[in-house]
């Protein structure tokens, strides 16, 4: 007869969790260090033109034919929004906040790509792999190779911040979808 583990005070983490399996902290390292410097890589092309992007001059010609208004603006906002969410996800510093910029930036892409197509070379599948890689991000926390464990307030994840910072994002994206004509 096989009985169910039961977990014992000493099992448990302070807040009363059970503790994360022992290569929890490698395999959120491993998904943060490529998501993250993918994203910062992306809005580098913005930003830079690194990559072969197009820099904010051609990024910006870009989003207005999108149809936002102030289209160099625009790819600023865009391009830090993901070179610094992507920065910040790859350290794990300030990751719910890191984790929201990159979905709110993707929210944006998924909206301008959605040619109603799932699969490349026009779908948005890969968009929408990384809009959730960043949410479950944000919502689980970085793991513990990560810098907000030296940042008292984040030193411990609570899934309540990352809600909140992914609403965030949700809304601020859903605000810059507005201001699209």
């Amino acid at each position: 007869m096989t009985s169910t583990p039961t977990l014992t005070p000493e099992a448990t983490t302070p807040s009363g969790v059970a503790p994360a399996h022992p290569f929890a902290g490698s395999g959120l390292l491993i998904l943060r260090l490529v998501l993250g410097l993918t994203m910062a890589a992306h809005g580098s092309q913005k930003l830079f033109g690194w990559f072969e992007g197009g820099g904010i001059s051609g990024t910006g010609k870009f989003f207005t034919m999108s149809g936002y208004p102030a289209g160099e603006s625009m790819a600023v906002v865009a391009g830090l929004s993901e070179v610094l969410g992507g920065l910040g996800l790859a350290a794990g510093l300030l990751t719910p906040l890191a984790g929201a910029a990159v979905v709110g930036t993707m929210i944006n892409a998924i909206a301008v790509k959605g040619t109603g197509s799932f699969f490349a070379p026009a779908g948005i599948e890969y968009e929408l792999l990384l809009t959730a890689a960043a949410a479950a991000l944000a919502l689980t926390g970085p793991g513990r190779f990560a810098l907000d464990r030296f940042v008292p307030v984040l030193r411990t994840h609570r899934p309540v911040y990352g809600a909140i910072a992914v609403l965030l994002g949700l809304v601020l994206a859903g605000a810059v979808l507005l201001a699209r004509s």
